[in-house]
C-alpha cells in the first residue's frame, strides 16, 4: 500500500491530511494558506515528492440536492491543475458535513473559537480521507 494524500480546498485554505504507509488511518498533516497559485503548488508538490504519493482525495463540496456549485467547480479545476502537473489521481468525495464535524471535534475539544480557524481545514482534510479509507476496507 502506498500513502494517500487527503485535501480539503477553500479558496483562502488548503486542509491537507496524509494516510500512514498502510493505508489505514488518516492524519492531520498542515493547512497550507493560498497566497498565489505557484506558492500553493509548489508546497503540494513538495509533500507528493517527500510521501511518494500518487493518489490524491479531495472534498468536493455539493450543494444539498447533489448538484455541483460554482465552489465546487473551482475545487476541480484546482484538482485537475494537480493530477496534470503531477501525475496524480484525484479522487472526489462527497464533503457536505465534514467541516460541520469538525468544528464540533474542536468545540467538545474546548478549543477556543479564535483558535479553530487554524485546525478546521486540517481536520475536514482528515474526515475526508479518513472515509475515503474506510470505503477501501469494506470493499
Amino acid at each position: 500500500m502506498e500513502r494517500v494524500l487527503g485535501l480539503d480546498v477553500g479558496d483562502k485554505w488548503i486542509g491537507v491530511a496524509i494516510s500512514d504507509p498502510l493505508g489505514l488511518i488518516a492524519q492531520s498533516l498542515k493547512t497550507i494558506k493560498r497566497d498565489t497559485s505557484k506558492q500553493t503548488l509548489e508546497e503540494i508538490q513538495d509533500i507528493i515528492l517527500e510521501y511518494d504519493i500518487r493518489k490524491v482525495v479531495v472534498g468536493l463540496p455539493k450543494n444539498m440536492n447533489n448538484t455541483i456549485g460554482p465552489q465546487g467547480e473551482k475545487v476541480m479545476k484546482f484538482a485537475s491543475r494537480l493530477s496534470r502537473k503531477y501525475n496524480v489521481e484525484i479522487i472526489y468525495l462527497d464533503e457536505r458535513m465534514t467541516t460541520l464535524s469538525a468544528q464540533r471535534v474542536l468545540i467538545e475539544a474546548d478549543v477556543r473559537r479564535e483558535n479553530r480557524k487554524k485546525y478546521v481545514d486540517q481536520i475536514a482534510a482528515t474526515y475526508i480521507l479518513q472515509t475515503y479509507l474506510d470505503g477501501l476496507k469494506e470493499a
